[in-house]
């Protein structure tokens, strides 16, 4: 007879077609799940480049109507700066044609009173150019 010889080491046919049929079960199993999870953060990631490019052109929306509303206020300020330039014009035209009508009564009593004073000066005995 022959020597007897250990066979734990050994497995049958049989068992390897097992082993191999549980690790091809587990690799399917983790593939799939790696399958979902790319799907699932592909499906995330493309809500999230929806969200931004609608963040996006409400942004760009704002911006437009916040420079528009700017123009509009700068031409209005503009068009208020004409309107008072030309306001403060007229008033100042207005202000020295009064003073040109009326200066030529002021200088001649800017010269009756010089002459008065001058006179009470002399009469009290005072020369107006010392002082």
């Amino acid at each position: 007879m022959p020597p007897k010889t250990k066979e734990k080491g050994k497995k049958t046919g049989a068992q390897k077609k097992k082993q191999n049929a549980g690790a091809d079960v587990e690799a399917k199993s983790a593939h799939r799940r790696t399958v979902l999870e790319k799907e699932l953060l592909q499906d995330h990631l493309e809500m999230c480049q929806r969200e931004a490019e609608a963040a996006r052109q409400e942004a760009e929306q704002a911006l437009g109507e916040r420079d528009q509303t700017l123009a509009q206020l700068q031409a209005h300020v503009a068009d208020m700066e004409a309107k008072y330039e030309e306001i403060l014009h007229g008033s100042l035209d207005r202000l020295l044609a009064k003073l040109r009508a009326v200066k030529p009564q002021w200088d001649g009593a800017v010269l009756r009173l010089h002459a008065k004073y001058k006179e009470q000066l002399h009469q009290f005995g005072l020369n107006p150019l010392d002082l």
